[in-house]
């Protein structure tokens, strides 16, 4: 007969099994839903062809599903502290294909494109769904590296720079038909393997009051500044370094998405990094020393140096910096964060994220319109990353849960 020390481990099994399940399912959606919020910007040098588009309009154009899925993570993060993971995940994920397949239709006209722009940010979302799900079934200990292999779905955008304009060689609605089919696919499997942790729980008290509670908090603020300069520099290079090579350094467009993917990949890689880090030094400082990192190679980049090395060296660098920043940022809200709150929190920080990548597009066009220079947009980068690397240092290293 089994005594009940044998017995003891099986359940600590199950639950590290449910555990791993959820962050492998979780980091897919993340994955295909990040590349379906993306596939306007490695396509758009074909848009701005095909519709006359000056500078602006264009960074408009790929920049407006990165706002509508940076706001949308507000009321999809608390959503998701009510409902759970487990319906909002395939619903979301089943959502996002009308407006992948909408793109075909509006192709030849600017208006509809920012239409189907702003649905298309749906997909962006997803991101507040995920990490209150994977933060709930990993123990502080492991929180900091699972949140940053989450975290690598945002490796859709490499996805999206490199496969999409290969994809479309062989047929110009063909990549977004296969990342519909994908996402109806990956929808239906979710419904079937994504669980909440069965002690989960569950708030009884209005979105708009989870979400002024959140608010209400310093840290929430804080961390999302943070987070604006780090995921926000990713999101702003995912969707402008095409534009930037191709204008600057005359790339194809081919040959652009595919540098462009490099530096996606490159982020992707470092946030687990930065996570892993952070479970063994204290994230605040994992966050200063990435974001200095970050600014002195937006430094280097704004001099405009050839692509080859000194570009690319400083390109790729500031790449890692960046990951790096967005894992340990996430590593903090794990720490200081009640459970209950994670979603709505996360939402908030993440929309913060996601408009700092808003932003610089925008920018950037706007600059290179008026001066034919990028060099003022990398410095600003620069002045942002050196200020969150002195917050981060001197203030959110003495940071505890009741700050």
């Amino acid at each position: 007969m089994d005594t009940a020390a044998e017995q003891a481990p099986a359940p600590d099994r199950e639950q590290q099994a449910a555990a791993y399940r959820n962050l492998i399912v979780a980091t897919v959606g993340f994955t295909l839903t990040f590349w379906a919020w993306n596939l306007i910007a490695p396509m758009s040098g074909d848009y701005k062809e095909r519709l006359g588009l000056g500078s602006f309009q264009q960074s408009f154009l790929v920049a407006v599903p990165v706002l509508v899925g940076s706001l949308g993570r507000i009321p999809v993060g608390a959503l998701t502290d009510r409902f759970g993971a487990r319906a909002m995940f395939p619903a979301v994920s089943a959502l996002t294909v009308v407006p992948v397949l909408l793109l075909i239709p509006a192709k030849d006209s600017y208006g509809a494109m920012l239409a189907v722009g702003f649905l298309l940010g749906l997909g962006g979302t997803t991101f507040a769904i995920g990490i209150p799900l994977v933060n709930s079934w990993f123990p502080p200990a492991k929180r900091g590296l699972a949140l940053g292999v989450f975290g690598m779905g945002m490796g859709g955008v490499a996805l999206s720079g490199y496969f999409t304009p290969r994809i479309a060689k062989h047929g110009e609605n063909l990549p977004f038909l296969i990342v519909a089919g994908a996402l109806v696919v990956y929808s239906l499997l979710a419904a079937v393997l994504i669980t909440d942790r069965p002690d989960r729980r569950v708030p009884t008290d209005t979105l708009a009051h989870r979400l002024g509670q959140a608010g209400g908090l310093r840290v929430t603020w804080e961390l999302s500044a943070l987070y604006a300069i780090g995921f926000g520099g990713i999101v702003a290079f995912g969707v402008y370094l095409p534009t930037y090579l191709k204008t600057w350094y005359e790339m194809s467009p081919t040959e652009a998405g595919t540098k462009a993917a490099g530096f996606a990949l490159v982020t992707v890689l470092f946030r687990p990094f930065g996570g892993w880090l952070s479970d063994r030094i204290h994230p605040a400082l994992v966050t200063a020393g990435a974001l200095l990192a970050a600014a002195l190679m937006a430094i280097v980049q704004a001099f405009d140096p050839g692509l080859y090395p000194v570009g690319t060296v400083a390109l790729l660098c500031m790449a890692a910096g960046l990951g790096t920043a967005s894992g340990s940022v996430f590593a903090l809200v794990s720490q200081v964060t009640p459970q209950a709150q994670v979603g709505s929190v996360t939402g908030i920080v993440g929309a913060m994220g996601g408009l700092g990548g808003f932003v610089p597009p925008l920018v950037m066009g706007a600059i290179h319109s008026a001066k034919g220079s990028y060099s003022i947009g990398f410095m600003l980068l620069s002045d942002l990353a050196l200020a969150g690397c002195v917050y981060a240092y001197g203030r959110m290293r003495t940071l505890r849960p009741s700050d």
